[in-house]
């Protein structure tokens, strides 16, 4: 048999060759694009690291692209079409206290408004339209959490990036509410954040920022488990021996690429994802879905990977 060295250099080979064959974006098409996970168990069944672990691309703020917002359920369903996805998006609240889909704290940017969200109604935000990457006015609203959570159900796995308007408890509420522990991984940044998830909701799987041993020590600290955290390592890769620790302890990792990794992949070709992968990293957080996507889809099908909960 071929060693994984002598494996992973045929890999890149063939992922070369396909780059130049693959379809055009509005045709290419994966032959399973949805996550089908019924419980919490489920979810921390697919997200605690094996050796044949399933890795995944996560659309950063939703993947928005040319007539695509971000953080519109509209974008999501496009991007899930192609591939099966973690959507991360981002959560505020209103000023009558509803939690909606925005990453900034005003709605200048993103949408034909201005001011901040957290003075308006849902009802005055609704009256909004979405704007594109390129700034042009889309027929898309601003959706609310609850409303995206039910969307996802047997579709996606939702990142939820809670800004410091948006409490904790009411997001986790929403969860409850729409019964979406089974896909749904709640972002934190530090030990105490993830504490405070972990004790309103033992189940939900949290997404805890860890960079060192010590990190992970923080949280075991709080009374964290391992089977309930995937780690966010940051926006640069981590070293084999950290890598190699968090896998020990059945925790995967999240990488970032948004940023100078998606560029290095730009200069140097998309098989770029699956050397992040191959060295370590079981999720790609990425402002670039569709081409970090079909990299795995080559590498996923080189290491013949399948996944019970991938339909």
């Amino acid at each position: 048999m071929l060693n994984r060295s002598v494996q992973f250099l045929l890999l890149l080979l063939i992922a070369g060759c396909c780059a130049s064959c693959w379809p055009s974006e509005s045709g290419y098409r994966y032959g399973a694009n949805r996550i089908r996970l019924q419980t919490a168990d489920d979810l921390h069944r697919f997200l605690t690291y094996h050796e044949k672990r399933y890795p995944l691309v996560s659309a950063h703020r939703g993947g928005p692209t040319l007539g695509y917002p971000e953080n519109a359920i509209e974008t999501f369903e496009y991007q899930t079409r192609h591939q099966p996805l973690i959507i991360e998006c981002d959560v505020r609240m209103t000023a009558d206290s509803v939690l909606v889909l925005m990453h900034d704290a005003t709605v200048d940017r993103t949408t034909n408004g201005s001011g901040k969200v957290a003075e308006y109604t849902l009802e005055a935000l609704k009256k909004l339209y979405l704007r594109d990457v390129e700034g042009n006015e889309m027929p898309y609203r601003v959706p609310t959490l609850d409303e995206a959570l039910r969307w996802g159900k047997n579709k996606v796995i939702f990142t939820l990036d809670v800004k410091r308007d948006a409490p904790y408890a009411a997001v986790v509420a929403a969860i409850r509410r729409n019964s979406a522990a089974a896909y749904s991984i709640v972002i934190t940044y530090n030990a105490d954040q993830a504490a405070t998830v972990h004790q309103l909701d033992p189940e939900l799987m949290i997404s805890a920022s860890i960079g060192s041993e010590t990190d992970l020590l923080r949280l075991n600290e709080r009374n964290v488990p391992d089977n309930r955290l995937i780690a966010f390592i940051g926006t640069r890769e981590a070293d084999e021996a950290f890598y190699r620790l968090l896998h020990d302890h059945g925790i995967m990792c999240i990488m970032g690429t948004m940023g100078n990794l998606d560029k290095q992949a730009t200069a140097r070709g998309d098989q770029v994802y699956t050397e992040f992968v191959e060295r370590g990293a079981d999720v790609l957080s990425t402002d670039r879905p569709r081409e970090a996507g079909k990299a795995l889809d080559v590498y996923r099908n080189a290491y013949r990977l399948t996944s019970p909960f991938i339909k």
